[in-house]
């Protein structure tokens, strides 16, 4: 077998997104070393994506850019997005991961919302900068984001993204069990 390192492709600066890709498919895979690359892929949707689909576009973009531009075992992308459901605002994020045979997309746990914070983000304000005005802090979604400040520290972006592209992973584990029936 090739000992060399498995390369990534992130589709992203963000220091947390980087991470998470880093994190999951270290653990994922139980590889000791990655050569990881992030890049800043665009995602072709709003910087708050309002709605699920458009949230999953912009994770899906991202990893076609990915994929277009880069030379990778795997392509990683994370795209955070809100929503309202039956019982109100929501955040989360969709998660994509490629490599040459096949794709698999996967979602994150979500957040309830505060209203006031769903108001904002539907008056044209990204996440990140309402939860610094909120909560007097500075680039909140390059550190524990939303979900660190409203879970108190119990939870944090990282960990959410981390588990959403292992779960999301099963696929490349078992690619037989999730072969398209014909």
């Amino acid at each position: 077998m090739n000992n060399a390192p498995l390369k990534i492709v992130v589709g992203s600066l963000n220091p947390v997104k980087v991470n998470a890709a880093q994190h999951a498919i270290t653990q994922f895979f139980a590889v000791p070393a990655i050569d990881c690359l992030a890049v800043d892929a665009p995602s072709s949707v709003a910087a708050q994506p309002l709605s699920a689909e458009l949230t999953r576009l912009g994770a899906v973009n991202r990893i076609k850019y990915c994929q277009q531009h880069y030379e990778a075992d795997y392509y990683l992308a994370m795209e955070g997005g809100v929503d309202t459901t039956i019982d109100g605002p929501v955040t989360f994020a969709y998660v994509v991961i490629a490599n040459k045979q096949q794709m698999s997309v996967g979602r994150s746990a979500s957040l309830p919302l505060p209203k006031k914070v769903y108001r904002a983000l539907q008056q044209g304000d990204e996440l990140g900068p309402v939860m610094d005005r909120l909560f007097n802090t500075t680039n909140i979604k390059q550190r524990g984001g939303a979900i660190g400040l409203l879970t108190g520290g119990q939870a944090n972006r990282e960990g959410n993204y981390t588990q959403a592209l292992i779960l999301a992973l099963a696929p490349f584990l078992h690619p037989e069990l999730y072969a398209q029936d014909e």
